[in-house]
């Protein structure tokens, strides 16, 4: 298994441009203290292309090792993806841990894991990065004796034996991974056959995703400002502005070049975002990087086959900017495409609010509805699918309702004493509906 840093081991910081690779140097500071690790030097530099041994050129290298040596540091962070070859000849001549940027994203991945399906798909990722690293077996098992009728011949060599057991391992977490999926499947298809719809929170790791679906859903999934801060999904019913019950899921957040052992580990994770009705991309406005992240996130959402999927941009963290305002934008067709709020102070809230009603609301109805007392099932359900305006006990033990309820539900009072009024909400116009006639 891969062996994290622990809890502030001193590291050294590799930033190389290539043609190839174009990172952040700021984002792998935070990726190295998401991790645990103690940032102790930087070493930055550019090559057209990697050094096939060390992926730096030897110059950069003897620097490197210069700076381990004035630093102490145990630890190296590159900023870039390695080669087998490259990692070990690395370690080799550094004499110290080399890890590269796919590496510590697993890292981090594994120690944010929480839940059962969480950690299996870390550790499926996990294994299948190191399965192409299985370079180093050790030479003096190279050739193992074989077993009766063999004795004294070419046995399986440790390289083998390894990568058998990562096979094995691999595929019993993906028979669990599968059973797990099986369940998800089912809760989506009652979903369905309830017509709940599914509204996903996307976005760049740290953009807000966790804090506003805190603020949105009223619960406790922990937040920080750090990458990564929740990796595990979470579904909560929401009801829109008191009138349309949805579910709203928060999925793991994405980073640039987002280690394709992690997209295909969490595919099941990241379903709930390819069949969702309506996706909310959490962008954090103060953020310089801003059409770099959103165009990440569109990458990965299109690798995953979530490009279809209709969705709002919401510009997140609006109380870090000067002089700016909660405002809804809309496209040439009057539909809702970007939102600015703040989900920390809840400024804009109800803009979002208004927006999700007019993708997925339609038309509600207020209705005036007399219940006899034999009647407390219907009233029950009128509470949890109908926004209950005002509900009083009769003189003859029963209620009198007044409620606005979706007109896709309003099936729910045929044969029943009802009387319709005005005031009711077309949430496509964002106006309200004319009276119509009890």
């Amino acid at each position: 298994m891969f062996e994290r840093p622990s809890s502030g081991e001193r590291a050294v910081l590799v930033h190389m441009q290539t043609r190839r690779d174009d990172e952040d140097l700021a984002e792998l500071r935070e990726l190295a203290v998401s991790a645990g690790a103690l940032p102790v030097a930087v070493l930055t530099g550019k090559r057209q292309n990697p050094d096939p041994r060390f992926y730096i050129g030897t110059g950069k290298l003897e620097e490197l090792s210069l700076a381990i040596a004035d630093t102490q540091a145990e630890l190296v962070l590159f900023n870039n993806t390695l080669s087998p070859s490259q990692e070990r000849n690395l370690e080799k001549a550094l004499s110290v841990r080399v890890v590269d940027r796919t590496g510590l994203i697993l890292d981090i991945f594994a120690q944010r894991a929480r839940t059962f399906e969480g950690k299996l798909q870390v550790e499926l990722a996990q294994l299948r990065h190191m399965a192409t690293r299985l370079v180093r077996g050790w030479t003096h098992l190279e050739r193992q004796k074989g077993g009766i009728g063999l004795r004294g011949g070419p046995g399986e060599t440790q390289l083998e034996t390894d990568k058998r057991l990562l096979e094995n391992r691999i595929r019993a977490i993906q028979k669990r991974l599968e059973k797990v999926e099986q369940q998800r499947q089912q809760g989506r298809a009652a979903r369905k056959r309830a017509e709940v719809p599914v509204v996903g929170l996307v976005g760049y790791t740290n953009a807000g995703k966790s804090t506003l679906f805190n603020a949105l859903a009223r619960t406790d999934v922990y937040a920080a400002d750090q990458l990564f801060a929740t990796l595990d999904p979470t579904l909560r019913r929401y009801r829109v502005a008191g009138r349309l019950g949805v579910v709203l899921a928060d999925t793991v957040g994405f980073i640039r070049h987002l280690p394709h052992e992690l997209v295909a580990a969490f595919r099941s994770t990241l379903s709930e975002t390819v069949d969702a009705d309506l996706l909310l991309h959490v962008i954090d406005a103060s953020d310089g990087r801003v059409a770099d992240t959103v165009a990440q996130v569109e990458e990965v959402l299109d690798e995953i086959g979530a490009d279809r999927v209709p969705r709002i941009q919401i510009y997140n963290k609006l109380d870090l900017l000067e002089d700016a305002s909660p405002r809804l934008e809309r496209d040439e067709q009057g539909r809702a495409v970007r939102i600015w709020l703040s989900a920390a102070t809840g400024e804009g809230l109800e803009l979002l609010d208004l927006a999700i009603l007019e993708r997925l609301g339609g038309e509600t109805q207020r209705h005036i509805m007399r219940l006899a007392p034999t009647q407390a099932a219907l009233r029950a359900r009128l509470f949890e699918i109908a926004k209950v305006l005002k509900d009083e006990v009769s003189e003859s033990g029963g209620w009198t309702m007044e409620f606005e309820i979706q007109a896709k539900d309003a099936g729910l009072l045929l044969g029943c004493e009802t009387e319709r009024v005005g005031g009711g909400y077309a949430a496509a116009a964002g106006e309200a509906a004319a009276p119509a006639d009890g």
